[in-house]
């Protein structure tokens, strides 16, 4: 529960999630932002539960961890239950929390294309945006979203194009990207579905 390690200066990736159960696609956009050379380190932050999902099919924090940990092959992708250690459940409390704890660090928030798409949703989404940059991997179905969503629309003036992308954890928020790239069809409640057949 525990944060991971990190140095002063360097670039972290935030990844939230229920995790449940993780996938290739989590790995997948972890990928994306460290092979580009965006971010240093990614830390999925597991969650103790979405508030817009419901949890009656989801597994407990510990047994989500573990899984999560035997999925992600890269060292510099780190798991954390911080959220649970804190009794946290929406991201602008988590991010209230974790930021002043690592003040020179480098953070932003990673989401796939699928997540922006209704990222309107969230608590206090704006305020989050305000927080910390944001970057966006695509995802099956969503490459639009960048045009469409309505936080996207809200939040246009302060895209960056994704040539930029690298500068983007040094960059004041409101900030945020889209990462266009391959893109991997694959997602828990896909997998949860398929396991109840």
């Amino acid at each position: 529960m525990r944060l991971p390690s990190v140095g002063d200066g360097q670039s972290v990736a935030l990844f939230g999630g229920s995790f449940n159960p993780p996938h290739e696609g989590h790995v997948h956009v972890s990928e994306i932002a460290l092979q580009r050379g965006y971010v240093d380190q990614v830390w999925w932050l597991v969650s103790p539960g979405n508030p817009l999902k419901d949890h009656s099919e989801l597994g407990g924090v510990v047994e989500r961890v573990q899984a999560c940990q035997k999925i992600t092959r890269n060292p510099r992708i780190k798991i954390t239950a911080f959220e649970a250690r804190y009794g946290l459940t929406y991201t602008e409390q988590t991010l209230r929390r974790l930021l002043p704890i690592r003040p020179r660090v480098n953070f932003v928030w990673l989401m796939g294309a699928d997540n922006l798409a209704g990222f309107h949703k969230w608590q206090n989404w704006r305020r989050i945006a305000s927080m910390l940059p944001i970057m966006v991997v695509d995802r099956p179905g969503s490459t639009l979203a960048y045009r469409s969503a309505k936080a996207a629309i809200a939040l246009s003036r302060y895209r960056i194009d994704e040539s930029d992308a690298p500068i983007l954890p040094a960059m004041a928020p409101p900030a945020w990207t889209f990462i266009h790239g391959p893109r991997l069809g694959v997602s828990s409640t896909a997998i949860r579905n398929k396991l109840r057949i």
